[in-house]
Order: C-alpha cells, then structure tokens, then sequence
C-alpha cells in the first residue's frame, strides 16, 4: 500500500528528471542515485544550484564526481555513495574531529557528515589561498563545487600530468602543505598523485573529506604520510626534501 511519503517523492523524482536536463540518461535506482541523493539533488534544483546534469568526470567506491551545469556555469557535482562508501573508515576520521562530535552513527549520519566536513575543509583551504575546488553548497550526501578544468576536459589527476618542471610543482605542493597547516589548520591527510589536479601550470588538492584539524589526535601523523606520500611519487622525478626536517619546521617534532 502506498503511503503519502512515496506519492510525494516519486512526484519530486518525476519533477526532477523534466527539469535535470540529463538526468534520464543516468541509472536513478542504483547505488549512486537513491533516494536520499534524488531528495538532494531536488533541493539543489529548486534552489538553482543544478540546472543540468553531465556525464561523470570520475568514479570510485567512495563518491562519483560529475560534471553539471548551473545556469551557463560548469559546476562540479560530488555524490557520495550511501550503500558502498567505507562507512567505518570515515567514521574513524570524523570521530577525532571536535566539529562533529554530536552526529549520529548510522550510515547515513556519518555520510551526510562527511560531507559536510568535505565543504568545511575546502572552504577553509580555500580562504588560506590554497588552490581547491571552490565549495559552493552541500545538500545530505551532494556537494557542488568549482569545476576544475577548460572546455574540452577536466583537469587529470597529478599522475597523469606532464608538468614541464617537477621540481618546480614539488616546492609548490610543500609550500601547499605548509600553508594548510600554519593558515588554514588543516592536515589533508590522504595526498598523494590521485587526490591532486594539475592544470594551468599549478597542482590543485581535492578530496579534502578526510582532512582534520591540528588539534586531531593523529594531525601530526597524518602530516608525515603526507609528505612521505609526496616524496615517493617525486623521488625519481626530482630533489625531494627530508621529511624529519619538514616535520620539526611545521610542528617541532618528527613522529615515528
């Protein structure tokens, strides 16, 4: 027996697809389209945040990332995976967070949580200068941002770039990760060649929901992957700095 909650979302779901240019051409009832993603691409919608949907620009077990429109304006459109998302892997770096000690710990809490925090860590790397994808809102699990990229693609990940001067991007990205930490009090805590964009002759960080503030108990440790992440993929492409000198400039100590 159908009730007035499924009358009123399937309504908003067929008032999503005539409005959503594209969203036809994409699968509405699997993992990445659920009902809670549909409810917040609604809210997106009536608010003029989306006014088409595009292809999608990356996928993963995580979040899909796809390219949509507002208004004339490319936007990036992130939808994190409520069915397949590491629940507990994110729940481990929420729970350390003193922003977010009062939510929920069901699946979806955690998720809508997470991005949440995703927005609030671009907006503060954003506001120290850093070079991220500018976070514009956030509805449950979907988080629109800055499109990063020119007309005829996306900008590639970092391991698939071609910058003419490693050493040059390498000194940047210290200097990003220097700057996240003194500036904007943020360790990325998952960097490496996946989770940076290269275009326009400067690297750009991404993925910024597992970010944590200094005051996290793992900050210091999460810092030291970082750059030990960073020395890896630049080790045979360039003078890389020792990463026990790095650490005692930023924050004093070397943690083991």
């Amino acid at each position: 027996m159908r009730d007035r909650h499924t009358d009123k979302f399937d309504k908003q779901v067929d008032e999503l697809r005539t409005k959503i240019k594209g969203l036809d051409q994409l699968k509405v009832r699997d993992d990445v389209f659920d009902e809670y993603t549909l409810l917040g691409l609604y809210k997106l919608l009536t608010k003029g945040w989306i006014s088409a949907m595009g292809g999608p620009i990356s996928t993963g077990k995580e979040a899909n990332v796809y390219l949509a429109d507002r208004n004339g304006t490319p936007v990036a459109v992130k939808i994190y995976l409520t069915r397949t998302a590491n629940f507990k892997k994110m729940l481990d770096y929420i729970a350390g967070d003193r922003r977010f000690i009062n939510i929920g710990k069901s699946r979806r809490d955690v998720i809508f949580a997470w991005t949440r925090k995703e927005y609030s860590n671009l907006k503060r790397a954003k506001e120290a200068g850093i070079r991220v994808p500018e976070p514009l809102v956030f509805d449950r699990n979907v988080l629109v941002m800055e499109y990063l990229g020119d007309e005829s693609r996306a900008f590639p990940q970092l391991r698939l770039a071609e910058p003419d001067n490693f050493q040059r991007v390498y000194d940047e990205l210290i200097e990003v990760v220097k700057n996240l930490w003194k500036t904007a009090k943020l360790v990325h805590g998952d960097l490496s060649e996946y989770n940076i964009l290269y275009g326009e002759g400067h690297p750009y960080l991404i993925d910024m929901g597992q970010a944590v503030t200094l005051d996290h108990l793992n900050a210091p440790g999460f810092l030291k992957r970082d750059l030990e992440q960073l020395n890896r993929f630049f080790s045979e492409r360039c003078t890389v700095r020792d990463v026990p000198g790095l650490l005692e400039e930023l924050c004093g100590t070397s943690p083991q």
